[in-house]
C-alpha cells in the first residue's frame, strides 16, 4: 500500500474572458506548479481539487467526498477575497476580489476540518481562512493601513523581501527556530480582524501586519503569509520545509486515525 500523503490544493478559476485566447467562453480550473512541487519535495502526492459548482456542474461529487478521500488541503494563494465574504463592500472596483472562488474555498476548508483532515493556508489561503471562521481583512495594505512596508511589488514580485518576527512560544517558533527570518512578501490585503478561535504566530516587523496563523481549537489549520513554495536556499529566505513536514505529519495521522 502506497502510504504517500495525497493533499489536496485548492483551485484558482480563470472565468470566461473573451479576451483570452485558450478556451475564452469556458471557466478553467488551474494550480501553480510550484505549489505542487513544493507538496512533492517531501514526498507528498498533490492533487488540484475541482470545483464542484457552476453552470456546468453535474453528478453528485462534492467537497465532502474529496475531504473523506483526501489525507490534507493546502489552500492556494491567488485572487482577491471578496469583501462580501466579511461583511464589506469593495472601497475600489478592482479589489472586488472573486466571490465564486471564495464560496468554493469556503465550502472546501469547512469540508476538510469536518471530516478532522489538516488544513495549510499560502498567502491568500491564510486570509480565507480567517474570513472563513468570521474575521476580516485590510481591503488595500496601503491605503488603510499607512507607514506599512512594501508587501506587495508587481515589477519585483516574488522577489520582493522583508522580514518577520516569529512569536515566542508558539509553535511556529518551535519549527522555526530564530525569531526573526527573511520571507517573499506578494500580497496588498492582510488581516485587519482576527478569527476568534485563532492565535498570532508572525508578524511583520514595526508595522505590525499579521503573517502567520494557527487554530487554537482541535481542527489542525495553520496559515503563512508568504509563499513557502518560492522559496529556495540560494535566495537567502527562511527553510520552510519544517511548516511542509509538520503538515505531512498530521496529514499521516488524520489517516492514521480515521
Amino acid at each position: 500500500m502506497d502510504d504517500r500523503p495525497k493533499i489536496g490544493i485548492s483551485a484558482c478559476f480563470f472565468h470566461p474572458d473573451a479576451a483570452r485566447k485558450a478556451a475564452p467562453s469556458k471557466t478553467l480550473l488551474w494550480i501553480e506548479q510550484s505549489t505542487a512541487h513544493w507538496v512533492m519535495s517531501l514526498g507528498a502526492l498533490p492533487v488540484m481539487v475541482p470545483s464542484p459548482f457552476g453552470d456546468t456542474a453535474r453528478g453528485d461529487v462534492g467537497l465532502d467526498d474529496y475531504a473523506r478521500w483526501l489525507d490534507g488541503l493546502v489552500m492556494h494563494g491567488g485572487a482577491d477575497v471578496w469583501p462580501g465574504s466579511y461583511g464589506e463592500e469593495p472601497l475600489r472596483p478592482e479589489w472586488a476580489g472573486d466571490r465564486a472562488r471564495d464560496e468554493y474555498d469556503i465550502a472546501l476548508v469547512r469540508a476538510f476540518e469536518a471530516a478532522g483532515k489538516p488544513v495549510f493556508g499560502i498567502c491568500r489561503g491564510l486570509q480565507l481562512i480567517n474570513v472563513a471562521h468570521g474575521g476580516t481583512l485590510y481591503q488595500d495594505i496601503a491605503t488603510q493601513k499607512p507607514g506599512a512596508h512594501t508587501h506587495r511589488d508587481t515589477e519585483a514580485y516574488d522577489l520582493n523581501f522583508h522580514e518577520v518576527d516569529i512569536i515566542p512560544g508558539s509553535k511556529l517558533a518551535r519549527l522555526l527556530g530564530e525569531p526573526r527570518h527573511k520571507i517573499n512578501s506578494v500580497h496588498h490585503q492582510g488581516i485587519k480582524d482576527l478569527a476568534p478561535g485563532f492565535v498570532v504566530e508572525a508578524t511583520s516587523p514595526d508595522d505590525g501586519v499579521i503573517e502567520a496563523i494557527r487554530h487554537t481549537g482541535d481542527a489542525w489549520v495553520a496559515a503563512v503569509q508568504w509563499h513557502p513554495e518560492f522559496h529556495f536556499p540560494r535566495l537567502g529566505v527562511v527553510d520552510d520545509t519544517p511548516l511542509l513536514r509538520d503538515f505531512l505529519d498530521a496529514a499521516r495521522e488524520a489517516r492514521r486515525t480515521r
